[in-house]
């Protein structure tokens, strides 16, 4: 980790990495050219994020909705996750990163699977940059298993928002930005639970063009941003306590 670490007071960064198809098909090639593309990119954030001092990172690579999709994408989405994990795995284990894969991969080649098992063991108890896959994911079926694993422990008893944040996929944790590319501004069904009092970023830029240099734009103009999680600012504070005083005053005078 480099002399940029630890200047941001954001811990944890979720990125919906959008805009690929659409990134090629403006520059008139299949849309799987863009998902190679964005492929590329992600080490390159990976890093920063690392050298930024981020301690969580979680990328939105392929969701339950994206099943529809025609099957020679998939296929390529496939590959391309195997690649990655082939190539990255060395500089991973090197730089202390703890890996894990949430959602649903059961439908990925057993070879995929195997370098998925074998990576999340190795790197379990690095203490460095968590960084998480969300493959095969959706937030309101991670919400549903959360319910249903509760009640399979716990017949009967009530649920409370601590019981459910318990039983989402392991380093679940609260999500201090998300980030989208592409321009579209949703969230399409991406750690909805753990967004809760997250700040959002959406950027026109499509992925294969996000940059390090704007991943740290963004990290820095959103470390400025208050952060209040329901409660009012500092200022905002004193002078209601002014003005509920002066109102006190006016009620005793009359």
């Amino acid at each position: 980790m480099n002399s940029e670490s630890s200047q941001f007071n954001i811990n944890h960064v979720a990125i919906i990495m959008d805009g690929n198809g659409r990134w090629a098909n403006l520059r008139s090639h299949p849309r799987v050219w863009g998902h190679i593309r964005g492929s590329g990119v992600v080490a390159d954030i990976v890093e920063a994020a690392d050298d930024f001092g981020v301690k969580a990172l979680t990328l939105y690579a392929f969701s339950t909705e994206n099943w529809c999709r025609p099957e020679g994408e998939v296929k390529v989405l496939f590959k391309l996750l195997h690649k990655f994990l082939l190539k990255e795995k060395a500089r991973i284990l090197a730089n202390d990163i703890c890996f894990k894969i949430i959602g649903d991969i059961s439908n990925l080649p057993s070879k995929t699977k195997d370098l998925i098992d074998v990576l999340e063991k190795e790197s379990s108890a690095n203490k460095g940059l968590k960084l998480t896959f969300a493959f095969g994911y959706g937030s309101r079926d991670e919400i549903v298993m959360s319910v249903n694993r509760f009640f399979e422990k716990n017949p009967g008893k009530k649920i409370s928002v601590e019981d459910i944040s318990q039983n989402l996929y392991q380093d679940s944790s609260e999500v201090d930005l998300l980030i989208r590319t592409g321009g579209d501004q949703r969230i399409s069904n991406f750690l909805l639970w753990q967004i809760a009092y997250a700040e959002l970023y959406f950027t026109e830029t499509k992925w294969p063009e996000f940059s390090r240099e704007e991943f740290k734009k963004i990290l820095d103009q959103v470390s400025k941003r208050e952060r209040r999680f329901g409660a009012i600012s500092n200022s905002s504070n004193l002078r209601s306590n002014i003005d509920l005083a002066k109102l006190n005053k006016a009620t005793i005078r009359g």
